[in-house]
């Protein structure tokens, strides 16, 4: 079952939710009665295995730049 993160627009307070997909999400802080907004995180991604190419999870560094007059 997925968590879902949420935080109140009134009295700031942060809190997790065990919900699954098929339900609503919620509107109210039964705390203090406030509007409730869920929080969207990036999902972090890790290349592991032989699948992937040594540059799609490194930096990519700057080409030499050439003098004035040389090309």
């Amino acid at each position: 079952m997925p968590t879902y993160e949420y935080v109140c627009k009134r009295c700031g307070k942060r809190f997790d939710v065990f919900q699954s997909f098929s339900e609503k999400p919620l509107k109210t802080h039964d705390e203090c009665g406030g509007t409730l907004q869920k929080v969207f995180h990036t999902a972090g991604i890790i290349f592991k295995g032989s699948g992937f190419y040594a540059t799609d999870s490194q930096t990519t560094k700057k080409s030499q730049t050439t003098k004035k007059g040389e090309e």
